[in-house]
């Protein structure tokens, strides 16, 4: 039976195109089995991966990248761990290197208590990495005009936190996130802070085009479960945004009519 409901188009960063719009990371499972199922149960399509984690020393066939399927996954590099713009030029050129791809996600660290991210050596680092052909993922606070700046820097998509990453607090300004949403032209992946499938759900409801996620699976008590709650909410709440949401009113509206009821 053909299906009723119209095909949603892929999320779309730059060259790379995804049908799913949930993105995981592969960090703080408790081992690389775990982590290799609960990205197959996600249903991702890309995976973000540290560029310091690839350069771990570990025997042949239990390395990192041995339990990530190349065929099956776009690998996202990221620059996590960096604190200054330099530092994250350095490593997104050695990922591009050693992984041959020009995708990024650029991380610069404010501070290691908060993990926020630096506005200034970010913006800085995202026109450098642009103009040396690299398309740049932009993790970034939900600051509207830093958000424009980084569309206007040539970032291929912008990356709000939800709130402060690994906290589980998940989407704390759902508002200052629509207003990124409503006004780039750019996809916008929710990162960081999200807790559960609740939190995804409200992401994708609020319009973004995608959300990643890492310690809400890595940590739950049953990652795999959590991984399959995770896919299933990001479909729902892009489901719920394309629709269109009911109007909120102050009182009641009922549902059923009000007259012509037992003779009236």
């Amino acid at each position: 039976m053909t299906s009723i409901i119209p095909q949603d188009e892929p999320l779309c960063v730059g060259e790379y195109s995804f049908q799913s719009r949930l993105l995981l990371g592969t960090g703080k499972y408790a081992n690389y089995g775990l982590m290799r199922d609960a990205l197959e149960v996600s249903g991702t399509e890309c995976v973000t991966v540290a560029v310091r984690r690839i350069l771990t020393e570990e025997p042949a066939g239990q390395r990192f990248m041995d339990f990530i399927d190349l065929d099956r996954y776009t690998i996202l590099p990221n620059t996590a761990g960096c604190f200054d713009a330099e530092t994250a030029l350095r490593t997104s050129r050695l990922a591009r290197e050693m992984l041959g791809t020009d995708l990024i996600k650029l991380e610069v660290l404010g501070d290691k208590k908060t993990l926020l991210p630096d506005p200034v050596d970010t913006l800085h680092a995202c026109e450098v990495l642009v103009k040396e052909g690299f398309t740049v993922m932009v993790y970034t606070s939900d600051d509207y005009r830093q958000a424009i700046r980084l569309q206007e820097a040539g970032a291929a998509a912008v990356m709000p936190l939800g709130s402060p990453i690994g906290s589980g607090l998940g989407i704390l300004n759902p508002h200052l996130i629509g207003m990124i949403i409503e006004d780039l032209t750019i996809p916008v992946v929710v990162d960081a802070g999200v807790g559960g499938a609740s939190d995804v759900a409200v992401a994708m409801e609020l319009g973004a085009h995608g959300v990643l996620m890492n310690t809400a699976v890595a940590h739950a008590n049953d990652p795999i479960r959590m991984a399959r709650a995770v896919r299933d909410a990001c479909s729902a709440g892009r489901d719920s945004f394309l629709s269109g949401r009911i109007p909120k009113r102050a009182y009641a509206s009922a549902s059923s009519p009000m007259t012509g009821i037992l003779g009236e």
